[in-house]
């Protein structure tokens, strides 16, 4: 048997695969999100995302000095709003005294060298649990966006180098970068959730803001699951809005929606690997069904293979440590 071509060679040793490996992690890929709460030294476990916490803002810059230190270049935040500061309007989410506000300001001159990028959506505030503003039942679209705009403004003077928009209100884009340039804050950029789709992955997440909502679901603003063509039209709509960095979320099973994404823009692509894909995993190799540190090598590495130049995920920490 003579073969002139023998693809096995490029497989022969590990030597040999790394060196032709098309595409390899690295710590600089991920974002890491951060779950913050009020009150001092404080850690409690997430139920559904077992190794993942609720942390006090103190614990919280710990761990952020952990994560610089070795080699995450950004955190995600997210805050767990008290019951009795949620109200229809959502306003504690304005508040320049707010959690948030706080978390950036500290984080920022604790860590100054870490990126800080912010979640903008009003579901962690709002007592119907939806990302806008409720009356009769609707979703209200431009009254959020007014409330939207003041809340990235808000998160701007505490210091964020990026807000990240995660509601898919309509012309919230416009609106943000619009408040920026007339407030001078031309160098805070954003991330925008622009293709992100109604997902039954989303559970484990809301244990973790209380944040699930009081009635019907999130489809009249969320993207439908079915759909391909029009993740690429909203995601050229934000950035012709001003987006600099634009997300897929979920990601693993939309792999093909971040590749198409990729194809079409020149913008930096992100992917948020989500709290259920991330409970999947640990309750699958805690029943002993599968190796969790390859199960979270290889869906990680298929999330960059698809396109994606950054990826949110709660196993950034465990990455970094697996790639060492």
């Amino acid at each position: 048997m003579h073969l002139i071509k023998r693809g096995r060679i490029l497989r022969k040793s590990a030597a040999v695969r790394q060196m032709v490996s098309e595409t390899t992690l690295q710590p600089s890929d991920f974002i890491a999100p951060l779950f913050i709460i009020e009150g001092e030294k404080v850690q409690e476990e997430i139920i559904s995302m077992p190794g993942y916490f609720r942390r006090s803002l103190d614990l919280t810059i710990d761990e952020v000095k952990h994560l610089h230190s070795i080699g995450i270049p950004s955190v995600l935040l997210f805050i767990k709003c008290p019951d009795h500061l949620k109200n229809k309007k959502g306003s504690e989410a304005i508040n320049p005294d707010g959690l948030m506000q706080r978390a950036v300001k500290e984080i920022k001159n604790a860590v100054p060298e870490m990126c800080v990028m912010t979640d903008v959506a009003l579901d962690p505030y709002n007592s119907d649990g939806h990302d806008g503003l409720v009356e009769n039942g609707e979703i209200l679209n431009d009254e959020t966006v007014e409330v939207l705009s003041a809340m990235s403004l808000s998160h701007a003077k505490a210091g964020a180098d990026f807000v990240a928009p995660s509601d898919m209100m309509d012309g919230r884009i416009a609106a943000i970068r619009k408040a920026f340039e007339e407030n001078n804050f031309n160098r805070t950029g954003i991330l925008s959730y622009s293709a992100k789709y109604a997902s039954c992955f989303y559970g484990p997440f809301r244990d973790a803001l209380d944040s699930a909502p009081g009635f019907g679901d999130k489809k009249t603003y969320q993207m439908d699951y079915a759909n391909r063509i029009e993740a690429v039209k909203e995601t050229l709509m934000d950035i012709e809005e001003g987006a600099d960095i634009v997300m897929v979320k979920p990601a693993l099973s939309y792999l093909d929606i971040i590749r198409e994404v990729k194809n079409q823009v020149s913008v930096p692509v992100a992917a948020y690997q989500v709290s259920g894909e991330y409970s999947m995993i640990k309750a699958a190799a805690e029943r002993g069904w599968l190796n969790e540190d390859k199960a979270i090598l290889e869906t990680t590495t298929s999330i960059k293979r698809a396109g994606a130049d950054l990826i949110a995920s709660y196993f950034a920490k465990d990455i970094v440590g697996l790639i060492s």
